[in-house]
């Protein structure tokens, strides 16, 4: 989903991901009305990855492929001078500090503060004199440069996917100072082939380091997307995170909108009626997520449709869910649904009937579906005995927190109806003892079961993707009528960019 791909890989990443131009997309006079999913970023998250940045220029400079430079000049007694630099390679890269800006044409503006970077290479010389004296020379070359580095990253939408083009760049030197074989000292040909040399070096240096960062951010990017599209899909469920609409731009954050809409096997669900608006977010947190009920009711829809809502109880479970109470009508009660059977050649299963009817509110997420629940003895060599088979109709609202890299589901208020009654225990179903147990059974222990296994399954589901490498930092998710928003700061886990950077470049 966009709020894990979210948190990505610096100003190079997130932003370039979180955003796109209309220059070649179309969207229609209604900006918001397919929009299922946003994403909000606010300048000290920006601040925040900047920090990042020094890891990709250091690469694009690394990774630069700088050619052969050569040129030629007639000198006044010296005849026609010819030199050649070559292998070319940069040493010692060091960047004094970066400077982010969020410009509202649709652009990221950064500053790279005082570059030093020395360059080695080999550079041969030779001239013809004008009394045909001729020498040819091949000396080691140093070249101390300061460098300031502006881009302009200018964003597009292609295919409804962000493009980025970093191609206005600009580099100013501040020193670009040349050593010949390691001779501090000015010279006479050291002053001859810097002033030769000084304004081809610093076009070189320009085109090849400005190719090196484009070229770096659409990589950079490009892991993004798929990053972010193998979060928002689990086999055959995908969400779609295309962009819905322009971005909103300001200098304070950076806001992009996605479509949110779920895709399973053959079926999509399509929103139109969106209720979006840009002031329904804050700008006191870092990270934003806004998510239409639209978007959760499918998701929901698609995990019915994939028979994923199932659970099954044995053993230990088993027992706390039955042993909630320890009383002399509660034993009495599992003693005679369960015929003296152990927890252990036992197993409940549960399992929705309906699709869930999802519905966000203050309060919190209310829930209402058709539930089935199964109690099952497993007998040696003979087919299963079913003790107690029940449908229950469900309505529950459900809290949700996000505390120590963990996704807690908490039920606040529920209520059950019983639709279909069948147990051995009490053939006629009016029996008060076990009716009043299995009430309170599933009002206590039951749905909060329930709930805590969804949790615990949708947590491993977010770690597999890799979302626990973050540090998520005062999360709160805050349910309204129609939409939850997720808020959070966070910090940026280093390791990731560096993995990715020595891998791919």
């Amino acid at each position: 989903m966009c709020w894990a791909g979210r948190m990505m890989l610096g100003t190079f990443s997130i932003l370039l991901v979180l955003v796109h131009t209309a220059a070649a997309c179309e969207f229609g006079p209604f900006p918001y009305r397919a929009t299922g999913i946003v994403c909000r970023m606010t300048k000290p998250a920006a601040l925040l990855l900047n920090q990042e940045t020094a890891q990709v220029i250091q690469a694009a400079f690394r990774n630069a492929k700088f050619p052969n430079i050569t040129g030629e000049r007639s000198m006044r007694l010296l005849g026609r001078v010819a030199y050649g630099l070559s292998n070319i390679q940069v040493n010692d890269l060091s960047i004094a500090r970066s400077e982010v800006e969020l410009k509202e044409d649709n652009a990221i503006g950064i500053s790279i503060k005082n570059v030093t970077a020395l360059f080695r290479g080999t550079l041969s010389y030779g001239y013809a004199g004008a009394w045909f004296l001729k020498l040819f020379h091949s000396v080691d070359f140093e070249i101390e440069s300061s460098i300031d580095l502006q881009l302009n990253i200018n964003l597009m939408c292609q295919k409804d996917q962000v493009a980025p083009d970093a191609s206005d760049c600009y580099l100013t030197f501040h020193k670009l100072t040349l050593h010949l074989q390691g001779d501090k000292q000015p010279g006479w040909l050291k002053q001859l082939f810097t002033d030769f040399i000084s304004f081809t070096l610093k076009l070189v240096l320009k085109r090849e380091v400005c190719k090196e960062i484009n070229a770096v951010a659409q990589t950079l990017t490009n892991f993004i997307l798929d990053l972010a599209a193998n979060f928002v899909q689990d086999k055959d469920i995908i969400v779609d995170i295309s962009v819905a609409s322009d971005p909103v731009i300001k200098a304070s954050y950076i806001e992009s909108h996605h479509k949110g809409r779920v895709l399973y096997k053959n079926s999509s669900s399509e929103l139109s009626d969106s209720v979006f608006s840009p002031s329904l977010l804050t700008e006191s947190h870092m990270l934003y997520f806004w998510l239409s009920e639209h978007s959760l009711s499918s998701l929901a829809a698609a995990a019915f449709l994939d028979g994923r809502l199932v659970l099954n109880l044995r053993g230990e479970k088993l027992q706390e869910l039955f042993e909630m109470e320890d009383t002399e009508v509660q034993r009495k009660a599992v003693q005679r649904i369960f015929q003296g059977t152990s927890y252990n050649d036992s197993v409940a299963k549960v399992w929705s009937l309906t699709q869930p009817q999802i519905s966000l509110q203050p309060e919190g997420t209310v829930v209402r579906s058709l539930v089935a629940v199964e109690i099952s003895i497993l007998l040696a060599g003979e087919e299963p005995l079913v003790a107690l088979y029940m449908e229950k109709e469900i309505t529950v609202t459900i809290q949700a927190a996000y505390a120590e890299k963990k996704l807690i589901l908490q039920p606040v208020d529920s209520s059950v109806e019983i639709k279909v009654f069948k147990c051995t225990a009490d053939p006629s179903g009016e029996d008060p003892s076990i009716q009043s147990f299995l009430q309170n059974m599933i009002l206590a222990a039951g749905i909060p079961e329930v709930t805590s296994s969804i949790g615990s399954a949708l947590t491993s589901l977010m770690n597999n993707k890799r979302l626990n490498l973050f540090d998520i930092i005062n999360p709160e998710i805050i349910t309204r009528e129609g939409y939850v928003i997720v808020q959070l700061d966070f910090g940026f886990p280093s390791h990731l960019l560096l993995n990715f950077l020595e891998k791919s470049l």
